[in-house]
Formats: C-alpha cells, sequence, structure tokens
C-alpha cells in the first residue's frame, strides 16, 4: 500500500506551525525604549552625585552670601549627610522618571527630523537639545523643581514638642494659598533654563565628538569609544554652565528663604534686578562650581551613556532605533 502525502495548502491539509521569534521590540517599539531608557538613566543620575550637587547649586544661590564651604556647612548643620539627598523623595525621582523620558525622547527625535533636512551634527544637537528641554520645562518639571527648592530652602526650625511640616503638607500648605500657579512658581524660568541647557549640552557635546573625531582619526563615521563619548558630554556639560544667572533667578523665584527687601509677585526680570541691586553680577553666578558639576555629571548620563544605551537596545532587538542620535 502506497501512502501518499497530502499536499500543504489544499483544503483539509494539516497546518504547518512556523514558531515565529518574539522580539523585544514588538513588545516595546523604539520610542517606548527610549523613553524608558531615558527615564532610567534619569533617576540613576539624580540618585548617585546628582541631588547632592543639585542642593549645594541651590543652596549657594538662595544664599547668596554664603562660599562653596558655607554651603556645605549650613547643608550639614540642618541634616547632616541626609541633608544633601533633601528634596530626593518624592520630587526629584517623580521629576527624574518623566523628565528623563520626555528628555531623550523627544530630543531624540528632534535631532534626527534636524540631520534628515541636512543639518551638520553640531546644529541638529543643539535643536534637539533645545526642544527636548522645552518638552521637559512645561510637561513634567514646573512643580517638582519648585517643591525641590521649597525642600531645600524652607527653614526647618522646630519649636518645642513640634514637628516641623513635611513634604507632602507644605505641598498641601502651597496649594491651598496658590494653588496652581504656586506649585509651579518659576516655571517660564525653569524652561529658559533648560532650553538653554540641554541645547548647549547636546549641541557643544557634538562640536566636541567632531574634535575628538579629527584628533583620532575617526573622520569618516566610525564609533567614538565609551571614554570619548564621556570626555565629549563632559566637555559639553561643563561649558554648559554659562546660563547660571537664569539659575539663580529661577532658585529666588521658588525660594522659601525669609527676605523682607524681596518684592512680593517675583518675575524673571523683577528677580534679575532685585539680585543685581544686593549681589552684583556675582550673585548672579553664585553657585557655578558645584552647577559645572551637576552639568557634567548630568550630561555624561544622558548624552554620552544615552548614546551606549540605545546602542546596547539595538543589539537587543537587532532593530535600528529611528531616532537615535
Amino acid at each position: 500500500m502506497t501512502s501518499t502525502a497530502t499536499p500543504t495548502g489544499l483544503p483539509g491539509a494539516p497546518a504547518t506551525l512556523e514558531k515565529k521569534p518574539v522580539k523585544f521590540s514588538n513588545l516595546l517599539p523604539d520610542r517606548r525604549v527610549l523613553s524608558a531608557v531615558g527615564a532610567g538613566l534619569n533617576l540613576f543620575e539624580v540618585t548617585t552625585l546628582g541631588q547632592p550637587l543639585e542642593v549645594a547649586k541651590t543652596t549657594m544661590a538662595a544664599n547668596r552670601s554664603d562660599g562653596f564651604s558655607g554651603a556645605v556647612g549650613r547643608i550639614w548643620a540642618r541634616g547632616g549627610a541626609m541633608g544633601f539627598y533633601q528634596g530626593l523623595i518624592p520630587w526629584a525621582w517623580i521629576e527624574a522618571s518623566t523628565k528623563g523620558a520626555v528628555l531623550l525622547f523627544v530630543a531624540s527625535e528632534a535631532e534626527f527630523q534636524a540631520k534628515s533636512l541636512g543639518a551638520p551634527d553640531f546644529v541638529a544637537g543643539i535643536s534637539g537639545g533645545m526642544v527636548g528641554g522645552l518638552a521637559q520645562a512645561y510637561a513634567t518639571m514646573g512643580f517638582c523643581t519648585c517643591m525641590k527648592t521649597v525642600e531645600i530652602t524652607k527653614h526647618k526650625v522646630a519649636a518645642a514638642g513640634m514637628k516641623p511640616p513635611g513634604t507632602m503638607e507644605t505641598f498641601m500648605e502651597i496649594w491651598r494659598k496658590e494653588g496652581i500657579r504656586g506649585i509651579n512658581r518659576g516655571v517660564n524660568a525653569v524652561a529658559v533654563r533648560q532650553v538653554t541647557n540641554w541645547g548647549s549640552r547636546f549641541g557643544l557635546s557634538r562640536f566636541a565628538e567632531q574634535g575628538i573625531r579629527r584628533a583620532t582619526g575617526k573622520e569618516h563615521g566610525e564609533k567614538l569609544g565609551v571614554m570619548e563619548k564621556i570626555l565629549a558630554s563632559a566637555v559639553g556639560g561643563g561649558l554648559s554652565a554659562w546660563n547660571q544667572p537664569i539659575e539663580v533667578i529661577r532658585v529666588e523665584m521658588q525660594s522659601k528663604t525669609v527676605d523682607p527687601n524681596r518684592p512680593k509677585n517675583l518675575t524673571v526680570s523683577k528677580a534679575a534686578r532685585y539680585i543685581y541691586s544686593h549681589n552684583g553680577m556675582k550673585g548672579l553666578y553664585r553657585g557655578v562650581a558645584p552647577r559645572i558639576g551637576l552639568g557634567v555629571w548630568q550630561t555624561v548620563c544622558m548624552v554620552a551613556l544615552g548614546d551606549i544605551a540605545k546602542e546596547a537596545v539595538e543589539k537587543l532587538t537587532g532593530d535600528t532605533v529611528t531616532a537615535k542620535h
């Protein structure tokens, strides 16, 4: 008896099952991957060196008669080693987990679109950073930045037998008194800072990368090494501290430091005039040293490690991240 095989594809033929590979990118499209990577990098940045440098910078900007050692002493007296992490939970974590996702996604997409229109790396980097910084400020950063500054600058002198107000009590007090405007105080200054911050950081980092490529003979698209990327990012982050005056203005607008001479309902221009009249140009650059350190660390995390993380995602998924720098 001769057995005949039923031809495949005919009615009644058994279906041939083919197991398709499960790809990570099917579960998380590249834009979501970028958002997750950005959030993770920003949480790492702020939980390590980021928040101590932020606290030192903010303390110096709010107490402009203090030098760096005076600010460190003030922070230590306020809470010991934990004083350097004041405002980390929940505000810095909320801000980091959201602004990192927004920055890496929006900046990467904007930089990619700029390059597709023929912009050189330097111009595309500035464009991506500015658009990403603007999206950060208005989408996620306003109330978190305000609350971090409130936590760092408010007086925590406990009366006998009374506990100082906690972070959520402070938040609710501002909400009851001033509403949404109160918890977003200084958001326009934050927007100016973020646009200039990340425009400078991405642009100057790409410019530094071009110099490294020329110095190392990698001008034809060869990949930069990890240390070369970190060096370029450190240069970009350090030089981006040129906009420190807008940061001091932002801190003054959000600060809870008591000063009877400070005008009420501060705007960016009113705050600038007030600081200059009392502390001169030096006052507008108070806190620039920890700001340089913070800029270097943030840029290394979000530009150098961001590029490295996106390359790792490509290897994991087998797909090209379309918004890659």
